[in-house]
């Protein structure tokens, strides 16, 4: 058992061999220097003070003070005794062959498949010549870290339109290649991120979403403008590309498009930006012949353009279309959501079809597919699969192995069969393929995983908030494990965004779990799990119901025995983030450790930086007074107290990070470690070529999973058997 004094004389050596200028923050303790300016800013006549600014900046200070975190961080993390063990296991599991959902085009089949220890997975095509390697992003770097981001084959299948990211970063380009022969064509897209590319009909071209790319060296203090529809002909340059559609010019709208199902119409979907109701427009693509850059540019302003949805009044999400049908997904008096029909001869209210009407559970998802509607639907956060037929009779309910999560189901209205996935905290995905028409399910693709689910359990609880909201809460653990009220428990949690929380196998917490670990992850509010209405309360002025919701969560597994707050850490990434940050620094004393992934820290500054213009739906912006208030009531940076004893914390970053900036975890770092009251460590770790979190190497994601989870053994003094 490691005690208090041996992490503290650990601390201290490795101290005395950090060559660089440092400050003392705690009693055993010292961080590199983190010089504080006199920035100081006015909102609503009320002064704040910002003194880690230049931090921002990508500055050789910065870059100092980079490599001086990292040197602290690796050098505690590596004296760790259990880290190489748990190392080895996750490689251990990491090791097997997985699969993602195929994509049916044509006469082909395309997947992608990892034999285990890859660093990215390969994309693969099945068709009249057999299986083999389409495209191998292995081969684009000796790091790992240029990846496939994503790809979409043309609607015959005969090209591939293949999406690279470089260091984690969101932007994309794109390049093209035969199906049939893997060659490439001299296409090159790069002005392109947040989104895919849509192909046009006959296999002409496609669209995309076309940013304005920041000057070099502003890539992450630069406001990525809302973009312009742009259509790129197969084989032309990039410079060429016709502009389709203006980006809408008040800066309180963004927009995003996508295809009808027969390709015959460009489907524009216009938000409001603070509220994310939307407007949808149909724009008719030329009728006769394939479609061309000639055909867009020379055609008339405003010609076939028909307004299927107005008003701003709801969330209408496009599903598919053909011919003059269009489904649409609404929350308009549904806060859990309803389908509708749409003849686009007349759009008008009075004349839509209620297709699937709103039930008591929510609706996650839904396809147009094979000639029917499938509906993903979320009952206490767990998959529900219905199908009906194109006139809304339900057909059947899809039988799933137990409470889980799906996802897929994609693919055309003429297509005979589709793919989808089920996975749970103790079930690895598994790929199946499905008949709508005969309802016919046949295993497609199971993972081997060297474990044994039958010896992990998952429950599901409900809970209390301080407001007396009842919160769902799926906890997962090894058989056996008794309430003696102090079991290492990772409580991990999200809450914003619409996004919801569903049960999903990972192997990183599959180790946890190993090693004597409870994994307890709510549904918090903010999500979408019960709708429209679950998710408004936690947004804006009603955020801080998220916080509370967790820490209700926390006191519920104390009070009921599960642990204790000497063996509770909390864990989240970029919104969740957020949520570990406002949660420690409101209630340091109730976790014994915390780990703020990519975090949104500095609430006030969020809107200014690279995508942050976007969130204002959910945390609202400075502008606003009553809502700058609750921004700075719970924004993690602007609410470090010096003195305060904060939980042992591991932050983590990336230098390329161009979603959520790195500066919100590098302020946020500094403004702990200089107020730290206590001796806990408080250490920041930042990748050097990674970002978000997607596209990183499995490499890369094995040596971050072993050092989140040795720094939580280590700081809750467990015992592990590995």
């Amino acid at each position: 058992m490691k005690t208090a004094s041996s992490r503290i004389f650990r601390a201290s050596l490795l101290a005395l061999v950090t060559l660089i200028a440092c400050q003392a923050s705690t009693k055993g303790f010292r961080y590199p220097s983190s010089p504080r300016c006199d920035q100081v800013d006015v909102f609503h006549g009320r002064e704040v003070a910002d003194p880690y600014r230049w931090l921002e900046e990508d500055s050789k200070r910065t870059r100092r003070w980079i490599e001086a975190q990292n040197k602290l961080a690796l050098g505690f993390l590596q004296e760790i005794p259990e880290l190489q063990a748990i190392q080895e296991r996750l490689s251990e599991l990491w090791n097997y062959e997985r699969y993602e959902l195929p994509v049916q085009k044509g006469e082909y089949t395309f997947y992608r498949r990892n034999d285990g220890l890859q660093n990215h997975s390969v994309l693969y095509v099945s068709g009249p010549d057999g299986e083999r390697v389409l495209f191998d992003p292995n081969d684009l770097s000796e790091d790992g870290t240029v990846a496939l981001a994503s790809y979409r084959p043309s609607p015959s299948g005969r090209f591939v339109a293949l999406g690279i990211s470089d260091g984690g970063s969101d932007w994309r380009t794109w390049r093209v290649v035969r199906t049939a022969s893997g060659t490439e064509f001299p296409d090159l897209v790069t002005h392109n991120k947040f989104g895919g590319v849509q192909w046009a009909e006959a296999d002409r071209g496609f669209f995309y979403s076309h940013y304005e790319r920041p000057g070099l060296g502003t890539e992450l203090q630069a406001k990525n403008t809302r973009p312009d529809i742009f259509f790129h002909s197969l084989g032309a340059l990039e410079n060429s590309d016709v502009k389709i559609m203006d980006r809408p010019e008040d800066e309180r709208y963004g927009a995003h498009f996508q295809l009808t199902d027969d390709r015959r119409g460009l489907v524009v979907t216009r938000y409001e930006i603070k509220s994310r109701k939307t407007e949808l427009e149909l724009l008719i693509l030329p009728s006769t012949g394939p479609v061309t850059a000639g055909d867009i540019k020379n055609r008339p302003p405003g010609e076939n353009l028909i307004q299927l949805v107005s008003g701003y009044d709801a969330q209408h999400r496009y599903v598919s279309g053909v011919g003059h049908r269009h489904w649409i997904l609404t929350d308009l008096d549904a806060s859990r959501r309803r389908v509708v029909e749409i003849d686009a001869r007349k759009p008008q209210r009075e004349f839509w079809k209620e297709l699937i009407p709103e039930a008591s559970d929510t609706i996650r998802s839904v396809s147009a597919v094979a000639g029917h509607i499938i509906v993903n639907y979320m009952q206490d956060a767990s998959s529900r699969i219905h199908v009906f037929n194109d006139e809304g009779r339900l057909v059947c309910k899809v039988p799933l192995p137990g409470l889980g999560t799906v996802s897929g189901f994609g693919g055309e209205w003429n297509d005979a069969t589709t793919y989808f996935s089920f996975t749970s905290q103790t079930t690895p995905g598994s790929i199946y393929r499905y008949e709508p028409q005969s309802a016919k399910i046949e295993l497609y693709r199971k993972p081997g995983v060297a474990f044994d689910p039958e010896d992990y359990t998952t429950e599901q609880v409900f809970y209390p908030s301080l407001d007396g909201t009842r919160v769902p809460m799926f906890l997962t653990y090894k058989k056996g494990l008794e309430r003696s009220g102090d079991n290492p428990t990772y409580l991990y949690g999200y809450g914003g965004f619409n996004i919801s929380l569903t049960p999903r196998f990972s192997l990183e917490n599959l180790v946890w779990m190993e090693m004597g670990g409870l994994l307890a992850i709510p549904n918090l509010r903010g999500g979408g799990e019960y709708g429209e209405e679950w998710h408004e309360a936690g947004t804006k002025l009603k955020k801080q119901n998220v916080f509370d919701d967790f820490v209700a969560a926390a006191e519920w597994l104390t009070r009921n025995g599960y642990t204790n707050p000497e063996q509770l850490a909390i864990g989240g990434g970029s919104n969740g983030g957020l949520l570990v940050g406002a949660c420690m620094t409101q209630r340091p004393e109730l976790f014994s450790a915390t780990l703020p992934r990519v975090g949104v820290h500095d609430m006030l500054r969020y809107h200014l930086f690279t995508i942050g213009w976007a969130w204002a739906r959910d945390y609202g912006t400075v502008d606003d007074q009553e809502e700058f208030e609750a921004l700075l009531a719970y924004s993690p940076l602007h609410n470090t107290r010096p003195g305060t004893k904060y939980p042992s914390t591991l932050i983590t970053t990336a230098d390329h990070d161009d979603r959520v900036v790195p500066a919100h975890s590098f302020k946020f770092a500094a403004a702990l470690q200089g107020s730290q009251g206590g001796d806990q460590p408080i250490l920041i770790r930042i990748e050097t070529r990674a970002g978000h979190g997607a596209g990183k190497p499995t490499v890369m994601r094995i040596e971050e999973a072993a050092q989140r989870w040795a720094f939580l053994v280590n700081e809750l003094d467990m015992n592990p058997r590995l």
